[in-house]
C-alpha cells in the first residue's frame, strides 16, 4: 500500500474505524460546540440532514471510541482523543475551502460542499502541500479559523450580529457556511469578513436589521443577521445593550 494515507482509513487508537460518516459527525459536534449551541441529538440530526435515530446509533458508536462523553445536560462532548480528530477534520476542510476560493476561484457559497467531499481523501501530504502554498492561512473564506496541525485550538468567540444594537459598529468576522442562498445574498450585498456594519434598526419581533456599510443602506432578513458573528468596535451609547 502506498505511504500517502488517506485520513479516513482506520487508525489504531481507536476502537472504530473513521469511516466519513464518523468523520462528519465529529466535525459536526465540534463546529456546534464552537459556535456555542449544545451538541445535541436534534441539533446534530439538523447538522447533517440525517434522522435522530441514527445520530443516536452513532453516539453509541463514538462513546464506544473513547470520541465523545455524554453530558449530564443532554448533549454530548468531544473527549481530549476525539477533539485531536475532530481538528485534524475541520482543519482540512477549512483549508481546501480556502485553496478552493483563492486557487481555484470558486464562490464562498459554493466552495463548502466540495470540500465535504475531498476532505475525507486529503492526504497529509496534500494538506501540508496546500498550507505552505497558501501561506499558511489562518482562516478560511467565511472567517473560519484554520486550527494549526499541532497544539490546542480554540474557536473565537466571535457574537452574533442579533447582539449588536441600534448605534453600534459591528466589525463582521465570520458568516456560516452552512447556508447558500445567504452567502450569495451577503456577497451581492458586499457583506462579509471585514466589513464594518453601522447598524440603524433591529427589530427583535421579526430580526430583521438595518445596518450601512460603505455608505449604502440594507436591511437584512432574520436569516442573514442570524449567519453574521463579529464584535462591536464602537458604540454611540451603551444603553438599551443586552446583557
Amino acid at each position: 500500500m502506498s505511504g500517502a494515507h488517506t485520513h479516513s482509513m482506520s487508525r489504531p487508537c481507536c476502537a472504530i474505524e473513521h469511516t466519513e460518516t464518523v468523520e462528519n459527525y465529529l466535525k459536526a459536534i465540534f463546529t456546534l460546540t464552537a459556535s456555542g449551541e449544545p451538541a445535541s441529538t436534534a441539533a446534530i440530526a439538523e447538522r447533517l440532514h440525517v434522522a435522530a435515530p441514527s445520530v443516536s446509533a452513532m453516539i453509541g458508536r463514538l462513546r464506544v471510541g473513547d470520541l465523545i462523553q455524554q453530558a449530564t445536560w443532554g448533549h454530548v462532548l468531544l473527549t481530549e482523543h476525539g477533539m485531536t480528530h475532530a481538528r485534524s477534520v475541520v482543519r482540512r476542510h477549512r483549508l481546501l475551502e480556502t485553496f478552493l476560493h483563492q486557487a481555484l476561484g470558486l464562490g464562498w457559497d459554493e466552495v463548502h460542499a466540495e470540500a465535504e467531499v475531498l476532505e475525507h481523501r486529503l492526504s497529509e501530504r496534500v494538506e501540508d502541500l496546500i498550507d505552505a502554498a497558501l501561506g499558511f492561512p489562518d482562516r478560511d473564506p467565511h472567517g473560519d479559523p484554520i486550527p494549526a496541525k499541532t497544539g490546542l485550538h480554540l474557536e473565537n468567540q466571535e457574537l452574533p450580529l442579533a447582539s449588536a444594537v441600534p448605534g453600534d459598529q459591528f466589525l463582521v468576522q465570520r458568516v456560516s457556511d452552512h447556508d447558500g442562498a445567504a452567502l450569495r445574498r451577503l456577497a451581492h450585498l458586499g457583506i462579509g469578513p471585514g466589513t464594518e456594519l453601522d447598524v440603524e434598526q433591529f427589530s427583535t419581533d421579526t430580526g430583521v436589521m438595518s445596518v450601512r456599510a460603505a455608505g449604502e443602506v440594507h436591511s437584512l432578513s432574520g436569516t442573514l443577521v442570524g449567519v453574521i458573528r463579529g464584535r462591536v468596535v464602537a458604540s454611540i451609547s451603551t444603553a438599551g445593550r443586552p446583557s
